[in-house]
């Protein structure tokens, strides 16, 4: 069938139904949010929250809750007990305005649902009570939407919440004139999305394509043949498309069969009819759209390594899919699975989803044949991959944003024993730990050869395992991966892997030459002598560093390239040749002993001050020239989940013992990107593996080393085994002008609070402590308020001996609010007169400035205990009355 053939713009046709088969897309049945208006033109008096049950009927909503989230404190302002209620006939139930057509079940008062960032989750379980004012929770969550306006933002930690691994969606106010809606589509495969909308309460969702996408000519409808029936092919063309043509290819051969010039002298929908014996609905095959002639493409010619702009492979019942026709025509797709029950019938196909890429069966679904018209698409009768079983009990985890940590390259076995090439695998690890959606991430396999990608593969629609891992590997691989390959996939070498976040399909259709936009990981690596031969990948994917080698002499049998030195992204050198470890923590070299003595000696919080020279940065201190292999530096920041940084530490202290890390002229170390010491919470010098540290959920006394917490939050402070009062806050008041830090003044008791101070920063300087240079005189009669004492007023020896200092530095300080400590009383004398605590001597300082703070507190009175005036000023911290001395 080389050559011209007829074209026409379909306007209608006869179609014999009972020769063609549509068949609904089965599966389990559940409720799903399918649309949400939040924010109306002027006067919100047409909101409401669509619910959609997916068997299309009538269904029951009891023991079904929707409640209503604050982005504003993340806690509950409307929960809607859904007992007693039901859907309509066709599956919609709708909660709106009181005003709206058509009338909701549930009528709201006008400006009752938030404009964002806020959230709408749906909840069944008859195990927990859900109310207003209740914190977000994911016990019991059946489906959820964050939203959030480009103005707005901060809707991050309900995300986290009720929708981990994937981001706030955000409403483009500007997307349509009047009102829109955010609805759900299904994006591709089993993908949902959603997508702004004109609204269509209590009806099926539109989900039409984006408008980027209609400029592209691509595949919009098909018809498998089968017995006396043709089949064809519907183009949706753009006029500015250049000439096409039209191939069919066949499954089992891999070469031409059809070939046919298209016409693009008009905007619109073009349907090509191709012969019954050359696309049947029970042999595998594929229908690509190229750029170019007929010519250029002759009928029984091999398949063309040019990129089509849209094709479609199919495999027969039975049959393997064709691994060549995958990889080249729909990188990191799957072949429509065609089923034997079509028989001798025929098949229609609609592009139904609403990706705006190409080159995916995954948007096509069974639906009646439109020819001239828009797509008739059915709503799927599948549920989001998002939701939890009903009165599951299950919670989604807590997880940092994605500036804190993205998926990461754990472990890469390339190269097998033997011939058979079957063991070979990547796995992909995220730094949470915890269970995750891979949404939007690709992995792109790489040739060394030509610096492209051999392989493109889409993971949406997986998840990690609950530890944070993810398979890609040899279909005869154990553990099973989650997506599989032909033996002898992944090459040896010189080649590489790299990761990449791209939500609009392959990172390479995009970008130019090797992508860099999106990457989140990648690793080079080499054969033996061919450390040249993949520069080009190193200089764009991991530039400055050498490619790895797999070396197979490192150990007997089986070995892979195992991340074992640090979560950077692109950092080679936190790899390893180790023992494969598919799916389980990797078997890495076991670490020097950490060293002794080291201590956190300074700590400065990027965000503490405005000051421009207010940066974050750890100074350590042991003894000189001592190596911290085996130490790992890990920061929490409070009200997070895990940590924030764990970093291993790879030099080796300085002449004067000192180690500084951070993002600042002179460091040892620099933090990872985007990582920084947060306004409030801890730093901790940790003593085990890295996925230990970062965990931080097992720190036992032995592995925490040393620590500094700068957060009230309880949870933080039981984590790090310290109690309320152990916390060191940074006071700004101690510096007259400039940055803060917190420095240790007290050398060298590890996890001691009573050694730290606040000052100005002094990186791999001896740090600013008190001195008697700026002294002054303190002389003060304390009595207690309630204990021990009280009950005993002739005794407070017990008082003198215990902890003094600190308590009465905690009263100082109140007073003060210039950053005191029992450091400061260094020199001050205790003792018990008559059953009241004398305090008599000096009260240290850090400076002038320091020193008139505390003259302006008037903390020196009187000179005797014997007569106290009965003028008694109270603490607020409920220890001490002061009595000024007669």
């Amino acid at each position: 069938m080389t050559g011209r053939l007829a074209l026409q713009v379909v306007t209608a046709y006869a179609v014999c139904l009972s020769v063609c088969l549509v068949v609904s897309v089965k599966g389990d049945h559940c409720l799903l949010i399918s649309e949400v208006n939040a924010d109306n033109p002027k006067l919100d008096t047409t909101e409401f929250v669509e619910l959609y049950h997916t068997g299309g009927q009538r269904a029951s909503l009891d023991g079904y809750t929707l409640v209503f989230y604050n982005g504003n404190g993340n806690i509950a302002y409307k929960v809607l007990d859904l007992k007693g209620h039901t859907t309509d006939d066709r599956g919609f139930f709708l909660v709106g305005s009181v005003d709206m057509q058509p009338k909701p079940a549930i009528p709201l008062p006008p400006n009752t649902v938030q404009n964002g960032p806020d959230a709408i989750a749906l909840y069944h379980t008859s195990a927990t009570r859900y109310g207003e004012k209740m914190n977000a929770t994911a016990v019991g969550l059946v489906d959820a939407i964050v939203y959030m306006t480009r103005r707005s933002g901060g809707a991050e930690v309900l995300a986290e919440i009720l929708t981990p691994g994937e981001p706030a969606f955000v409403e483009d106010e500007g997307a349509h004139e009047g009102d829109e809606s955010i609805e759900r589509c299904l994006v591709s495969g089993e993908n949902w999305g959603f997508q702004v909308a004109l609204p269509s309460p209590g009806q099926r969702n539109r989900c039409t394509p984006s408008d980027s996408s209609a400029a592209t000519t691509r595949i919009s409808e098909l018809k498998l043949g089968g017995g006396q029936v043709d089949g064809f092919v519907e183009l949706s063309e753009s006029q500015a498309a250049g000439p096409l043509v039209l191939l069919v290819l066949d499954g089992r051969t891999e070469t031409i069969s059809v070939s046919v010039d298209v016409s693009n002298s008009r905007e619109g929908l073009l349907s090509i009819t191709i012969d019954k014996n050359n696309m049947k609905g029970d042999e595998s095959g594929a229908v690509a759209l190229y750029s170019g002639k007929a010519s250029d493409f002759p009928v029984g010619s091999p398949l063309s390594q040019t990129q089509p702009l849209d094709a479609f492979v199919y495999i027969g019942p039975g049959d393997q899919p064709s691994a060549n026709l995958t990889e080249t025509l729909i990188p990191g797709r799957q072949p429509y699975q065609l089923s034997a029950r079509f028989g001798e019938g025929c098949l229609y196909l609609s592009r139904c989803g609403v990706a705006s890429w190409t080159r995916d069966p995954g948007v096509f679904w069974e639906a009646p044949q439109t020819p001239g018209q828009p797509n008739q698409c059915p709503w799927p009768k599948i549920c989001p991959h998002v939701t939890v079983v009903p009165g599951s009990t299950e919670v989604p985890p807590h997880l940092p944003p994605w500036a804190r940590g993205d998926f990461l390259i754990s472990e890469l076995n390339a190269d097998n024993p033997g011939s058979a090439e079957d063991g070979e695998f990547i796995e992909l690890w995220h730094p949470s730990g915890r269970r995750i959606s891979l949404l939007g991430v690709w992995l792109l396999l790489f040739s060394g050869h030509n610096s492209k990608p051999y392989r493109e593969i889409s993971l949406t629609g997986h998840f990690t395992t609950a530890q944070g891992y993810f398979l890609v590997g040899s279909d005869r691989l154990v553990p099973a991966p989650s997506v599989r390959l032909p033996p002898n996939t992944i090459q040896n070498g010189p080649d590489a892997v790299a990761l990449y976040r791209s939500a609009f399909g392959p990172p390479s259709a995009s970008q130019n030459g090797i992508p860099t936009q999106g990457l989140l990981d990648a690793v080079v690596y080499r054969l033996r002598g061919s450390d040249k031969d993949a520069q080009e990948l190193s200089d764009a994917l991991t530039p400055g560093q050498l490619p790895l080698l797999e070396d197979p002499e490192v150990q007997s049998g089986d070995e892979a390239l195992s991340r074992c030195n640090g979560l950077l992204p692109a950092d080679l050198s936190a790899f390893v040749v180790a023992p494969p470890t598919p799916l389980r923590e990797n078997s890495c070299p076991r670490p020097p002993p950490p060293p002794e003595g080291v201590v956190i000696s300074e700590v400065g919080g990027a965000h503490w001050t405005n000051h421009s020279q207010q940066s974050g940065f750890v100074e350590l201190l042991g003894s000189p020239l001592t190596s911290l292999q085996g130490l790992v530096l890990t920061v929490f920041e409070e009200y997070r989940a895990g940590t924030t940084m764990a970093l291993p530490l790879t030099g080796i202290t300085d002449h004067n013992g000192f180690y500084l890390i951070g993002n600042i002229t002179g460091a040892d170390q620099v933090f990872p990107k985007g990582a920084t010491i947060p306004a409030n919470g801890a730093v901790v010098l940790c003593s085990d593996t890295v996925t230990v540290c970062r965990a931080g959920t097992t720190l036992t006394n032995s592995t925490l080393r040393d620590t500094l917490v700068f957060s009230d939050e309880l949870r933080l402070l039981i984590k790090l085994s310290a109690t309320r009062g152990q916390q060191v806050m940074p006071v700004l008041r101690s510096v007259e002008d400039g940055p803060v830090s917190l420095s240790r003044c007290s050398c060298c008791e590890a996890r001691s609070p009573s050694s730290w101070i606040s000052s100005s920063p002094t990186p791999r300087l001896t740090n600013i402590c008190p001195s008697p240079a700026f002294s002054s005189d303190l002389n003060l009669c304390l009595a207690p308020l309630s204990g021990d004492w009280q009950e005993h007023p002739g005794n407070c020896s017990g008082l003198v001996q215990g902890h003094s200092e600190m308590d009465v530095a905690g009263y100082l300080e109140e007073r003060c609010h210039c950053g005191i400590s029992s450091l400061y009383l260094q020199v001050a004398n205790f003792s018990c007169v008559a059953g009241w605590l004398r305090v008599l001597g000096n009260i240290q300082a850090l400076s002038d400035h320091q020193r008139a703070l505390i003259l302006q507190t008037s903390l020196t009175q009187g000179d005797t205990c014997t007569d106290p005036t009965t003028d008694r000023r109270m603490s607020t911290g409920d220890h001490w009355t002061i009595t000024p001395w007669s």
